[in-house]
């Protein structure tokens, strides 16, 4: 349901290009614009007060602005999500996709306060899901391609992915704080709430169970 609808309000919005209704060359530019600005996070007018704009770490989940930023969001979330929407439950993984990723954006906004981009998409949810993934399903394996691997498909323990993952955004936003273009402090902070949550519920179940079971329950469906 989160794919369908994040997908059918992109086909439907300015930025997939197939609505008409928006026009298109200069006219489509400036729809996307007032589109994204009204739907997205504006970190300076989020902190300003309005009712509206607390609204927009919400809307800003289900909004992407291009193609390959909706299908790369996408195929997280498919390949990641249902074992973890599986273990949670649907309503409370829903529930988690909205919480996670409403934080991860309101702490991006927190660290620019004064910037007035735009920012949209579903990656702070997604990467909410990532750190919960981490915790539940540690030695779950993940088939991957790297690039520095000639695009290889392997497979490999979804923690060596999943920290590597998270080394990578750590030090893009590092090498970025500034914030413009991708947002990856977002990343950081949604995949650092995703596993804290996973560890605050779910540490119980993991000290009540044997490590074999673990392992066994991890083989039985791989992303």
């Amino acid at each position: 349901m989160l794919i369908a609808l994040c997908c059918a309000v992109f086909v439907l919005g300015p930025a997939s290009g197939l609505n008409r209704t928006y026009g298109t060359g200069d006219a489509l530019l400036r729809a996307q614009t007032a589109y994204f600005e009204r739907w997205g996070v504006i970190p300076v007018e989020l902190w300003s007060g309005s009712l509206r704009a607390l609204i927009t770490p919400l809307s800003a989940l289900f909004v992407h602005g291009s193609w390959l930023h909706l299908l790369g969001n996408m195929l997280f979330l498919y390949v990641f999500g249902g074992m973890a929407e599986a273990r949670m439950g649907r309503l409370p993984f829903a529930a988690f996709y909205l919480i996670i990723g409403y934080l991860a954006l309101l702490g991006y906004a927190a660290a620019h306060a004064a910037s007035g981009q735009t920012l949209v998409g579903a990656s702070g949810s997604i990467a909410g899901i990532l750190g919960a993934f981490l915790y539940l399903f540690p030695r779950a394996r993940v088939t991957s391609v790297f690039p520095f691997l000639f695009f290889l498909p392997l497979r490999f323990p979804a923690w060596v992915v999943l920290l590597f993952w998270f080394f990578l955004q750590w030090q893009a936003a590092q090498d970025d704080p500034n914030g413009p273009g991708v947002a990856y402090l977002a990343h950081v902070i949604g995949f650092a709430l995703g596993f804290l949550y996973a560890w605050l519920r779910y540490r119980r179940d993991s000290v009540g169970s044997t490590s074999g079971n673990v392992r066994a329950n991890e083989g039985e469906s791989q992303p």
